[in-house]
């Protein structure tokens, strides 16, 4: 079988700490090309990755012969006119998350991807944590019942740092909503089911961040209603002083069933906390081996940091994806389904009362 010939667009932090090795640990992959319009952030990213094909226009990458697939870690921004063109081109793409500034954007992307007929990805990467991966297992499995309640929060302490583009209304399309709630969101999703209606409130704190304007939020908080009739309530700060930030910071789910409960921590990222029906409270339990890596992944899941490595396995799937010819998972299906809740979010926070999700 071909390998599979991959380019980056958009050369920051998280190209290079969760893509960039996550691609050279596939043998089925290579990464071929660097793509950003920052000339000095593209030679640094191709000293990095030692590459020599550096473009700082996507379209004329996109031309180019021997290229299949790219990967999009550029700003929000700029997520919906890359992946048109990357699909246009008959690319199979990979696309940070949020997937787009709104629910519209998003769902044009997903339909032109199923047009093109191209395998697409979104890039909810705590999917990919063994813990959460476990916990998705077990509730499939009815080890909890019928779900009762889903709750989530990600405290960071951020401050009064500069976020760049990330604190740009206009760029960004929102703060700390499709920053880190999105993923919180997401997890719903995979654990109980869609979202039927919300009641939301977002915060701005900070009118600047690193002595530049700020005009998004630094907090956002909902309860919510699931299609399987549980509960939820979901909250994300960036303002919680003293709580660190990264993936030692708190990122806290829990899902309350009829049998029992699951708790997962991003800290703790091979094990669960588990309750049983008439028990007496919470056991701490591995996660079994086979849940430590994504299925077929090659990564050894006792090497590295086990807070930074998970995130190497979304490279695999994706790739994978594409050898095998099946849905990624998650696809940008998943990433609409996420934008239309947020819309939902921002509406309700400005009528302040419960929103129906439109998935049409």
């Amino acid at each position: 079988m071909q390998k599979v010939n991959i380019a980056i667009i958009g050369c920051g932090t998280i190209a290079l700490a969760n893509h960039l090795p996550g691609i050279t640990m596939c043998q089925s992959a290579r990464l071929v090309a660097l793509c950003d319009n920052n000339p000095v952030v593209l030679a640094q990213a191709g000293k990095l990755a030692a590459l020599d094909r550096l473009y700082s226009d996507y379209q004329a990458l996109l031309g180019q012969p021997n290229l299949d697939a790219v990967i999009v870690t550029a700003p929000n921004f700029a997520h919906a006119p890359v992946v048109l063109a990357a699909v246009k081109a008959g690319k199979h793409v990979l696309c940070e998350k949020p997937l787009a500034l709104d629910y519209q954007q998003s769902l044009t992307m997903l339909k032109a991807a199923e047009a093109a007929g191209v395998r697409h990805m979104t890039a909810f990467t705590y999917r990919f944590v063994p813990a959460m991966h476990y916990m998705s297992y077990l509730v499939g499995q009815g080890a909890i019942g019928a779900p009762y309640h889903f709750r989530a929060n990600r405290f960071q302490d951020w401050g009064d740092r500069g976020l760049g583009w990330r604190q740009s209304l206009k760029l960004a399309g929102s703060g700390e909503l499709g920053d880190m709630l999105s993923h919180r969101i997401d997890y719903a999703h995979l654990l109980v089911g869609q979202t039927r209606r919300v009641v939301a409130q977002t915060r701005q704190y900070l009118e600047t961040r690193g002595g530049q304007p700020a005009d998004v939020d630094d907090y956002v908080s909902m309860l919510a209603e699931y299609s399987t009739g549980a509960t939820g309530v979901l909250e994300s700060s960036k303002m919680a002083t003293g709580r660190g930030e990264g993936a030692r910071s708190q990122d806290y789910c829990e899902v309350n069933g009829s049998e029992g409960t699951l708790v997962y921590m991003l800290n703790r990222p091979h094990e669960l906390q588990v309750g049983r029906k008439g028990g007496a409270g919470l056991e701490t339990v591995p996660v079994p081996e086979e849940f430590l890596k994504w299925p077929g992944s090659p990564r050894d899941p006792h090497q590295g940091d086990p807070l930074v490595t998970f995130r190497y396995d979304q490279d695999w799937e994706f790739i994978d994806a594409i050898q095998s010819d099946r849905p990624c998972q998650p696809s940008f299906k998943e990433g609409v389904q996420a934008q239309a809740v947020m819309e939902a979010v921002l509406e309700s926070g400005r009528r302040q009362s419960w929103i129906e999700v439109n998935y049409d």
